[in-house]
């Protein structure tokens, strides 16, 4: 690799992932947002990962105390040792009284001291990175557009010939609130760092990597939060680069009957959408995949939006189904999301992590309704699952997901998310009235993967488990849910118990 393809590490592995590789070496790079958006987190990473690679560091600030600079690192568990710093206030060293005392132009004084006192540490140190944090002190300082654009093209000079990578901090104060395009124009690179406070949950965070001269990088928003231990930056999921060869063998639920169905049950690389009002068995039915999976050795994990895992376990219990047994085995993970503190980006990354690290090989998600309740104000929402079920299909991973329907009977209406035409196999599961009971009904809808049944049978769970019943043949207008009997003797399983 040559000089002018060298790249440094960020220090962050989502934004050397989103850089595929890092940032070009030796260039000056601007990392803009505002205040609260993770700017400080994202610099102190960039500086202390060239510590860690003994490499010396210098941490210009204008706008923080080394003081505070201090708590952000032990709030993160880091320590600021072998990180050179200079301070803002270090310019009373070489300016002294005369910035009070002067009253025509003492900017000029302010200005011109800090910048030569910048370039005596710098060439003091002669560090390998750099963070100058922030520009909107040297905007007040400069009082002048035009003198500050000066000073920083006297900077680029300046660190261009040095073997230094520097991060501009901004934080868009003294800009307006706006991008300066002319100071874009001048770095190499430029990374936006977005916060959004929503109507309700905790305020979500997002970068972009807005230009990177002679470098391929991954464009659009991530999704991003920080924690202790620094910024989690979750790159934009493309499933296109992530394929992974395998068998589109069917996936059985253990029930004869109920595999019939699909002819012999899902393909892998499949989605399954199973819909129909509550209470009627969508849960259930998708757990006795689950549980299938399990006993045959693959892993699975489910992501419970709605309902807790307690519950979730106690439920299944009752109708045979032992999730206490799978989980103790490790087969089966069962992921409780809170729907107030999950991005799409983030949610994207754990199935990521289930995939790839953990070598899952079926997904739940219960159910799609909790997921549009978790992001109710993110855009592009349908896009973004679209891309998630895209990637699961292309690593041969069996996904399955519920969507409630509103009523109980008669024309029943899904949720805003209405991805019926992004899964490949769609269950459909109603309710109808006979002999003065109500009654269960399953009919599979579609299956692109392959041949399935076109009949409308009934539905039984109990103590017993799942029953699959006769096609509803003597029956007209079971899907209304108010269904006309024609026929001479009724196909209806008997009552047990």
């Amino acid at each position: 690799m040559g000089y002018k393809d060298a790249r440094v590490s960020t220090g962050n592995v989502g934004l050397d992932f989103v850089l595929r590789g890092g940032l070009p070496a030796n260039r000056l790079f601007l990392i803009e947002g505002m205040p609260g958006s993770g700017k400080t987190t994202l610099a102190l990473e960039f500086l202390l990962h060239g510590l860690r690679s003994g490499e010396p560091v210098l941490y210009i600030t204008l706008s923080e105390t080394s003081e505070e600079l201090d708590v952000v690192a032990k709030s993160h568990g880091w320590s600021l040792d072998g990180v050179n710093l200079f301070e803002l206030a270090s310019a009373d060293e070489v300016l002294g009284v005369s910035r009070d005392q002067s009253i025509l132009h003492s900017w000029e004084m302010e200005l011109g001291g800090t910048i030569q006192l910048i370039r005596e540490e710098v060439e003091r140190v002669q560090p390998k990175r750099i963070v100058f944090d922030s520009l909107s002190e040297m905007r007040l300082l400069a009082q002048d557009g035009l003198r500050y654009r000066r000073q920083l093209l006297f900077l680029k000079q300046f660190f261009a010939g040095l073997d230094t990578t520097v991060l501009l901090v901004d934080d868009m104060t003294g800009s307006g609130g706006g991008r300066d395009n002319q100071l874009h124009s001048l770095c190499h690179g430029v990374v936006t760092l977005e916060r959004h406070t929503l109507d309700f949950g905790a305020a979500r965070r997002r970068m972009q990597v807005q230009k990177m001269r002679g470098v391929d990088f991954v464009a659009g928003y991530h999704d991003m939060i920080i924690r202790r231990g620094g910024v989690d930056i979750f790159p934009r999921l493309i499933a296109a680069d992530h394929h992974t060869p395998f068998i589109g063998d069917p996936v059985p639920s253990g029930i004869d009957a109920l595999d019939a169905l699909l002819n012999g049950g899902p393909a892998r690389g499949t989605s399954t959408l199973i819909t129909g009002p509550a209470g009627a068995g969508k849960t259930t039915l998708s757990l006795q995949y689950m549980a299938a999976a399990c006993r045959r050795g693959e892993k699975v994990v489910i992501y419970e939006f709605d309902e807790r895992i307690g519950t979730l376990i106690s439920r299944a219990q009752a109708f045979g189904i032992d999730l206490q047994d799978l989980m103790s085995d490790g087969r089966l993970a069962i992921r409780q999301i809170d729907p107030a503190e999950i991005t799409p980006g983030q949610f994207a990354a754990m199935v990521r992590s289930e995939v790839e690290e953990n070598n899952v090989e079926v997904v739940l998600i219960d159910s799609l309704n909790g997921y549009l309740a978790a992001m109710p104000q993110e855009q592009q929402l349908i896009l973004q699952l679209h891309e998630l079920m895209s990637y699961l299909n292309q690593a041969g991973v069996v996904t399955f997901l519920i969507n409630p329907q509103s009523g109980f009977f008669g024309t029943m209406h899904t949720s805003e998310l209405n991805v019926s035409y992004i899964a490949d196999i769609v269950i459909l599961l109603r309710f109808f009235e006979s002999r003065g009971r109500i009654r269960k009904a399953i009919s599979v809808v579609k299956n692109r993967s392959g041949q399935h049944e076109d009949t409308i049978r009934e539905l039984r769970i109990d103590a017993q488990g799942i029953r699959i019943g006769a096609p509803l043949a003597e029956f007209r207008g079971v899907l209304t849910g108010t269904p006309e009997y024609v026929g001479g003797k009724t196909p209806l399983m008997e009552d047990r118990g």
